[in-house]
């Protein structure tokens, strides 16, 4: 069953309002992530970037979203030299678009935030979705998916 990606325009690190239907290439990792500068985010990011090489011979783009504020997606793409765009959902439109915003357990509270979460979209289809995910070897998981798809 193929659902489609819900389109949005949000303001992203490259200066501009991305609009998901406007980017041109043929694959598109979304990937959801609660926030800059923690340890799982952290990793979870570096590992996309690292990967982005792979992930763009694919013609596959990466773009990752947080409720963050721009000033905190700047800071965190200058620390890490990340290569692809984050884009700043403060007033959460993409996050309960794609369903991501939900209740969570830490330390024995509970509390509404984002689930980190991976959509693999081509065409403006989502392919694959990923919930809850778990960050180790997460990217990879996802670049093997895509390669597995295109063959």
């Amino acid at each position: 069953m193929k659902n489609k990606a819900p389109n949005f325009k949000i303001p992203s690190t490259n200066n501009e309002i991305l609009e998901l239907n406007d980017v041109k290439s043929k694959y598109k990792v979304l990937y959801f992530y609660p926030k800059d500068n923690t340890p799982g985010c952290t990793t979870e990011t570096r590992d996309f970037n690292s990967l982005l090489p792979k992930f763009k011979k694919l013609g596959c783009e990466v773009i990752g979203v947080s409720k963050d504020s721009m000033e905190s997606h700047e800071k965190f793409k200058d620390k890490f030299k990340i290569k692809f765009d984050l884009v700043s959902d403060v007033k959460l439109e993409a996050i309960k678009a794609y369903k991501v915003w939900g209740k969570k357990k830490f330390m024995g509270r509970e509390f509404m935030g984002l689930i980190r979460s991976t959509f693999l979209i081509k065409e403006n289809e989502i392919i694959k979705e990923w919930r809850s995910v778990r960050v180790k070897d997460h990217a990879k998981e996802v670049l093997d998916f895509l390669k597995k798809s295109i063959q």
